[in-house]
């Protein structure tokens, strides 16, 4: 009887592990996609190649993906998606205006405000200027702390002045922002007393959604706001590997 039961059991987990089951909820179905840099070619995980990142475009748009800003995420599409990019590396500027413009998507930047002030390994990064120049039409600009420190590893008083700081900068250099965090290194508090504390900070600053990686799909509307979930393409990630993610979020179950 138990030997019966072992494929049932299994297809319950991955339904419930890959949260397939958001598929019976197609218009709260909410994927949030991760990138950083793009260049020609890629030879690091956290660059993307010009004909991939084309091609996921163009799968994205051919699928009749509805493309949001998190600052108008009322879902009224079977399939929603926000395309994220982060840290305001200049190569953003260079390849991603046509290629949003030529798939009709939308993207958000987060902006760590001292990669933009003070450089981030010898990395060629956006200036104020070129952050306010973007059009708004296809980029919306969100918070990536200032310091870009790991929230575990800092005291909460900290983490208040740095993000207020990454607000006050945006604001005196009169960029619009949407009050979206996305929290650098993906992590944030994992002791239930001390994220409690984190996300009583990010209300009281009138955070709205704040996202990590986790590498799963989210239901939206949602009631854990700073928990939101994004996917993280890879460099070489394939176009099948890039589909599937659509699907299952991780490739893998551990």
């Amino acid at each position: 009887m138990i030997l019966y039961l072992i494929p049932l059991l299994l297809a319950v987990f991955i339904v419930v592990y890959f949260r397939l089951y958001l598929f019976a909820f197609p218009y709260n179905r909410l994927v949030i996609l991760m990138y950083h840099q793009v260049e020609k070619e890629s030879h690091e995980d956290l660059t993307v190649s010009l004909k991939n990142l084309e091609q996921q475009f163009s799968y994205l748009s051919s699928k009749k993906y509805t493309s949001y800003f998190f600052s108008e995420l009322t879902l009224s599409a079977k399939r929603n998606i926000v395309i994220t990019f982060d840290d305001g590396y200049r190569n953003n500027l260079e390849y991603l205006p046509y290629l949003l413009k030529k798939y009709n998507l939308k993207a958000t930047i987060f902006i760590p405000t001292g990669f933009i002030e003070k450089g981030y390994n010898n990395y060629s990064m956006m200036t104020f200027d070129e952050i306010r120049s973007l059009d708004k039409k296809y980029f919306e600009i969100a918070l990536h702390s200032h310091a870009h420190e790991n929230v575990r590893n800092v005291s909460l008083d900290f983490i208040e002045k740095d993000l207020k700081k990454n607000m006050e900068i945006l604001d005196a250099e009169n960029i619009r922002y949407s009050k979206v965090l996305a929290y650098p290194y993906g992590k944030y508090p994992q002791k239930k007393h001390d994220k409690l504390a984190f996300f009583s900070i990010l209300k009281e600053l009138g955070i709205d959604f704040a996202v990590r990686i986790g590498n799963k799909v989210n239901y939206y509307p949602t009631q854990r706001p700073y928990e939101l979930c994004r996917i993280d393409i890879k460099g070489k990630d394939s176009l099948i590997k890039f589909k599937l993610k659509l699907i299952f979020g991780r490739l893998k179950l551990f």
